[in-house]
C-alpha cells in the first residue's frame, strides 16, 4: 500500500515537473525574450533559406594540381630548313612550238663574209707555178648598216640578202666600179643569228645558227649534253617571241615519233628540273635530324616537368597536412550547428567547405538520425537566433512535423547557418518513463527500509 501510494506521488510531481524536468520549445513573447515558432513548409523553408551565408572556402592549395603544360624547353626556337618540301610533278604537259621554215640563211649584222679575188701575180710567181694559191682573200664584217666596205667599190649592202643575193650584188658593184668579177664569196663567221642555251647543261653558252639548220637536240648536244639526276622529272622549256613552249625531256630523247625542233634566231632554251632529287634528300635527311632533335628535346622535357611536378606535388602535400593540422588542433575558423535532445548522438555538425549542408544532412549524418522510441517526429526544430544586434533575445523555432513521412523531404531543403541548434523533443510516454526510472530506486529503498522494521 506504501509503494502505492509512493508511485501515484511520483507521478503527480513528475507531472507537475518537479521530479523530472525535460527541455522543449515554447513560444515566448515578453520583454526580455522571444520565441516564435514557424512550421517548416516549401514555403517557409525558402523564406529561411533566404538569410546571407557564404560556406567557408578550402584553401586554393587543395584545387591545385602539380602538372603543368608540357612542351620544349630550353631548346630555343627551332633553325628554319634549308630546303622546302617538294611535291613531286605528275605528268607535265608538252607544248611543242609551230613549224617554222625560215629559208636559206640570210645575211645578217656582225656576219664576215669572206671575199676571194684572183690577182695579178709576176713573171717569178707563174714560173714557180703558185699562180692558184695566190688568190686574195679578204674578210669583211658586216656592219651596223647591214653593208660592208669594199676597197676601189664602196660599201654593198648585203644584209636580208642570202648568199646567192650577196654575190649577184657584189658582182653588179664590182662591174659598175670596172674591176674584173672574178670572185667567190662566203661567210667565215656567223653571228647575227644565235640561240642561247641554259639550265642542266654541262657547258651553257651562246650558239650560232649556221647555213644548216639548228636542231634542239643538237643544241643540247652541242652544250654538254644535259645534267639531272633524274631525267623523268626534267623538262626543256623553250621561249620564242613571247610565249612558252615545253618538252618532257624523257620524251624528247626516248626514241619517239615526235618530229625534231629546229631552232630559230632569238630563241631560248633553258633546261628545268621540278623535281632536285639531292634537295630532297637533303630536305628529309634535314627532317629526320630536326626530329631527333625534336624527340631530344621532349625527352628532357619530360624529366625536367617530372621533377618538376615531383617538387610540386610534394609543396602541396605539406601544404595540405599543415592544414588539416591546423583544422585538427582547432587553429582554423569552422562553422557549427548543434544537435541536442532526442537524436542519436548529441555533439555539433559541422558546415562543409564550399557548399551549404540541410537539415538531413546534419541528422542522418552526424546524430545517426531521430530515435522513433524516444524522440517525438512531431517536434525537430532548428532553433535560430536573429543576426540583428537590436533583437538579441529573439529566437525562431523552424518546426518539422514528422508525423508525415513526406515531411521529410522538406529537411533536404531546409538550408542551415552556422550556429544552428537542431532539437528533437521527446516522446510524453518517454518523460513518464524516465520520470518512473528515477524514481523507481528510492520506492525500492523505502520498501525495504519499511518491511525491516
Amino acid at each position: 500500500m506504501r509503494i502505492l501510494t509512493l508511485a501515484c506521488l511520483s507521478l503527480s510531481l513528475g507531472g507537475c515537473g518537479i521530479a523530472y524536468q525535460s527541455p522543449a520549445v515554447r513560444s515566448v513573447t515578453s520583454s526580455a525574450s522571444k520565441v516564435r515558432v514557424v512550421p517548416i513548409t516549401a514555403e517557409s523553408a525558402m523564406l529561411a533559406n533566404r538569410s546571407s551565408y557564404r560556406p567557408q572556402v578550402l584553401p586554393a592549395v587543395f584545387s591545385s594540381t602539380a602538372g603543368g603544360p608540357c612542351g620544349a624547353r630550353g631548346i630555343g626556337a627551332l633553325p628554319k630548313p634549308a630546303y622546302l618540301p617538294q611535291q613531286r610533278p605528275t605528268v607535265m604537259e608538252t607544248r611543242l612550238p609551230p613549224d617554222d621554215d625560215p629559208g636559206p640563211y640570210k645575211i645578217g649584222v656582225g656576219d664576215v663574209v669572206l671575199l676571194a679575188t684572183p690577182s695579178a701575180g709576176d713573171t717569178v710567181a707563174e714560173l714557180t707555178g703558185l699562180l692558184a694559191a695566190q688568190n686574195s682573200r679578204q674578210g669583211y664584217t658586216v656592219q651596223d648598216d647591214g653593208a660592208i666596205i669594199i676597197p676601189d667599190v664602196g660599201r654593198v649592202q648585203l644584209a636580208g640578202l642570202t648568199l646567192e643575193e650577196a654575190e649577184a650584188e657584189v658582182f653588179q658593184q664590182l662591174v659598175k666600179n670596172q674591176i674584173d668579177p672574178s670572185f667567190s664569196l662566203e661567210i667565215s663567221e656567223f653571228n647575227s643569228r644565235r640561240v642561247s642555251v641554259g639550265g642542266a647543261v654541262k657547258s651553257p653558252g651562246v650558239m650560232p645558227i649556221a647555213l644548216t639548220p639548228l636542231y634542239l637536240d643538237e643544241a643540247l648536244a652541242a652544250s654538254g649534253g644535259v645534267v639531272v639526276p633524274d631525267r623523268n622529272y626534267a623538262t626543256v622549256r623553250l621561249y620564242r617571241d613571247g610565249r612558252l613552249y615545253q618538252i618532257p625531256l624523257q620524251k624528247l630523247f626516248d626514241g619517239s615519233a615526235m618530229k625534231r625542233i629546229r631552232l630559230m634566231d632569238g630563241d631560248s632554251v633553258f633546261v628545268d628540273t621540278e623535281y632536285q632529287l639531292d634537295q630532297a634528300q637533303a630536305y628529309f635527311e634535314e627532317q629526320i635530324k630536326l626530329s631527333e632533335f625534336r624527340q631530344n628535346a621532349r625527352q628532357n622535357s619530360l624529366a625536367e616537368l617530372s621533377a618538376e611536378v615531383s617538387l610540386r606535388r610534394a609543396q602541396l602535400e605539406e601544404a595540405r597536412q599543415n592544414y588539416k593540422t591546423r583544422l585538427d588542433l582547432g587553429a582554423v575558423k569552422q562553422d557549427y550547428v548543434y544537435l541536442t535532445g532526442e537524436v542519436g548522438s548529441q555533439g555539433r555538425y559541422t558546415l562543409p567547405f564550399d557548399h551549404k549542408a540541410t537539415l538531413a544532412d546534419a541528422l542522418y549524418d552526424k546524430a545517426g538520425g531521430v530515435p522513433t522510441r524516444t524522440g517525438n517526429v512531431r517536434e525537430i526544430y532548428v532553433l535560430r537566433g536573429s543576426s540583428d544586434p537590436r533583437e538579441f533575445a529573439s529566437v525562431t523555432a523552424w518546426q518539422l512535423d514528422g508525423r508525415n513521412a513526406a515531411n521529410i523531404l522538406l529537411a533536404t531543403r531546409f538550408e542551415l547557418r552556422p550556429n544552428d541548434v537542431i532539437f528533437v523533443a521527446e516522446q510524453p510516454v518517454t518523460r513518464w518513463g524516465r520520470v518512473i526510472q528515477q524514481i523507481t530506486p528510492s520506492l525500492l529503498s523505502s520498501s525495504v527500509a519499511a518491511a525491516t522494521k
